[in-house]
Parts: C-alpha cells; sequence; structure tokens
C-alpha cells in the first residue's frame, strides 16, 4: 500500500475511489465502507484510495487530550492495508489544512486522485466549517463528473459505532464491548521500560509497557490478554493497569505492566503489542504483599480460564 503525506504526493496509474475521515481505530462501521469501497474499486478497475489525518481534527481544534488515539498512525495504516486499500493519505490536520474550502479541496481530489466516486456517510462533510456536506457533493459530483456513495452507518444494539462510543466502552472498562464494536481486542503497543522490579522479587515478573499519553487505555484493574512481539506466537497474559496503590509509592503515576504467563526471557527495549480479552477486577489495594499475591494467583488461575475459552487473536 502507498502511504503518502498529502494528495499531491500520490501517484496513481488510475482514477481513484476515495473515502475521507479519521478512521480512529478503523472500527467494524469504517471496516464495511472502506472494505466495500475498496472491493467495488477493484472490481472497476480503479484505485481504492483512503485520507485520513494526524492530528485528529478535534484533538487540534479543542486541544490535546491525554488517553484519546484508539490506534496510532502505524496501526491505522496496517489495518487499511488489510482492507485492500491502495494509497493512504495522512494529512498533516493544521490551520492551513482547517482552512480549505470545500470546492479547493475536491478540486485537489479530482487533480490528484482523479477522482470518480466519494464514499462516505450520511453525515459527512469536508472543507472549512464542514461546508462541503452530502448536498453539496451530490451536486458538485454531478457538474463535475463524480458519484457520491453515502453509505448506511452499522449498528450494535441499535446504536451506531463510533470512535466515541469506543473510548467510553474503555474508560468503563468494557473491554469486550469495545472488541465487539473494534471488530477485534483493543490493542495497544509500548517499549518495555524498567520498573521498580517489584514483581520479580515476589515471583510473578512483569513487563511494563511505555505507552503514548495520548494513546487511550482501558480503566484502572487487572485484565486478561494476549502479548505479540514477545515470541512467534501470542503469550496469555495477565496485565494491571493503575497506580499500585498496595506499595504507597509518594509520586503515583498510572502504568501498565504484565505478567506473561508460561513464558520466561528478557523484554527490555522489545515493543510489545497487548491485547485485551475481558476485565478480571477492578484495581485494589491489599493490607500487604502477601495478601497481594494471593489475589495475583488467582487472578492467573482466572485468566487461563478466560483465555482457553477465548481465539487465540
Amino acid at each position: 500500500m502507498q502511504h503518502v503525506a498529502s494528495l499531491a504526493d500520490l501517484r496513481l496509474d488510475r482514477p481513484a475511489f476515495v473515502t475521507i475521515g479519521a478512521f480512529d481505530g478503523v472500527h467494524r462501521g469504517h471496516q464495511a465502507l472502506i472494505g466495500a469501497m475498496a472491493r467495488q474499486a477493484h472490481a472497476a478497475g480503479q484505485a481504492a484510495v483512503v485520507i485520513t489525518f494526524y492530528p485528529h481534527p478535534s484533538v487540534f481544534l479543542r486541544g490535546r487530550r491525554p488517553s484519546f488515539y484508539l490506534s496510532t498512525p502505524e496501526a491505522k495504516a496496517e489495518y487499511l492495508a488489510d482492507l485492500g486499500v491502495d494509497a493512504l493519505v495522512t494529512h498533516t490536520f493544521d490551520a492551513a489544512f482547517a482552512a480549505i474550502t470545500a470546492g479547493a479541496y475536491v478540486d485537489q481530489l479530482r487533480q490528484s486522485a482523479r477522482l470518480r466516486e466519494l464514499w462516505c456517510g450520511p453525515d459527512f462533510a469536508l472543507g472549512h466549517n464542514r461546508e462541503g456536506n452530502v448536498a453539496y457533493l451530490q451536486a458538485a459530483g454531478a457538474r463535475l463528473g463524480f458519484q457520491v456513495n453515502v453509505q448506511t452507518p452499522v449498528l450494535i444494539d441499535g446504536e451506531i459505532i463510533s470512535s466515541t462510543r469506543i473510548r467510553q466502552c474503555l474508560r468503563d472498562g468494557a473491554v469486550e464491548e469495545a472488541a465487539r464494536a473494534l471488530g477485534r481486542p483493543f490493542r495497544v503497543s509500548g517499549e518495555v521500560v524498567a520498573g521498580a522490579q517489584r514483581g520479580r522479587t515476589i515471583g510473578i515478573p512483569t513487563a511494563n509497557l511505555a505507552v503514548s499519553e495520548e494513546h487511550a487505555l482501558p480503566a484502572t484493574g487487572v485484565y486478561v490478554g494476549r502479548v505479540h512481539g514477545a515470541a512467534p506466537e501470542p503469550v496469555s497474559a495477565v496485565a494491571n493497569i493503575g497506580f499500585r496503590p498496595t506499595f504507597n509509592s509518594a509520586e503515583p503515576r498510572l502504568t501498565l505492566e504484565a505478567h506473561l504467563l508460561d513464558f520466561s526471557g528478557d523484554l527490555y527495549g522489545r515493543r510489545l503489542s497487548l491485547a485485551f480479552q475481558a476485565r478480571l477486577r477492578p484495581e485494589m489495594k491489599f493490607p500487604g504483599v502477601e495478601a497481594l499475591v494471593a489475589q495475583i494467583q488467582s487472578d492467573i488461575a482466572a485468566a487461563r480460564h478466560v483465555l482457553a475459552q477465548t481465539p487465540n487473536l
């Protein structure tokens, strides 16, 4: 898949079907839209092009937000390539880009992508102040020779799947509900860094993942998951997100640490990805290390039971 930073950098050998959006997380709604567009584009002998943004438009317009992104730009690109996308444009969303008029951007699409079809949802709009809504684009298409293909949103339990809804699921610790909307377990990636090494001293070593503070995390608590990148196959794990209240740190900070089951090896400096399968319990403070170890052993047993019943994703 070709991945460029602007429409001007696109190099296509045929006209394109295009869809535009933030596509954070590339959830099931995004997958339905983009997958259908790619299939139809290829059936017509055309290219399938996705245009997205970084930073997210709402982050630029409303200010930086910790724990916001459902996917990194790199992970998003991987998900889109898997859907059959031929080219991805990741625009830098800044003041200059936000000021582009709908008409000027449509002209760019026609010139750089040789636009044949624009695929979108019913509430889509582009250009300064969202002036290029569906009605505007349909009229422009009739005049300039491209079609607008409006797709029906995907629903779960009668509600539209959205990145906003998935972020709320994560804030609630509802990783299984987030996975339903994403079509896969929610994942975060980070480099393994040195921690306080308390886990090693109690016989339960953990890998501490340094995750960007811009990336969303589930609520504090203990989770069942699978770690990718430690071995050729995913490794089952019990993960803790929290502030380690049992140890009464003078400067508590949020950490993500994972105990990899039936695994030994040096992981420092490795980049691992953790896929969340289920939440076992909230974070708790214990009266001492003995009680903590007993609970962790109980968590490990519970995790093995959950993982035995779930696909190896």
